[in-house]
């Protein structure tokens, strides 16, 4: 009898802040807005996106909506969720 396939979660695995750290690391060092924005809606969820729409004033289901895979968030909403989770945005000059 063939096993069955689960669906897999990544926000499953994100269960230490060291975790989420490399894992938001590894996206924002990929320099895909697309990317990032996913990966910050799985953080979220591994946080608990009903504690996150709460802490931030969106809706839940506007969240879900913005950070999944195909969703383009505004960048006020992606500055809310991180300072929501604790992580702040800063820019710096890259060096040549």
């Amino acid at each position: 009898m063939p096993e069955k396939l689960h669906a897999y979660d990544p926000a499953d695995a994100l269960k230490s802040d060291a975790a989420i750290d490399e894992f938001m690391k590894d996206a924002f060092e990929s320099g895909d807005a697309g990317y990032i924005a996913h990966a910050l809606g799985i953080v979220a969820r591994a946080r608990g996106m009903s504690e996150i729409a709460k802490e931030t004033g969106l809706a839940r289901e506007a969240l879900y909506r913005s950070f999944a895979e195909d969703g383009n968030p505004t960048l006020k909403t992606v500055l809310a969720v991180m300072q929501s989770l604790g992580f702040e945005l800063t820019a710096k000059r890259h060096s040549a």
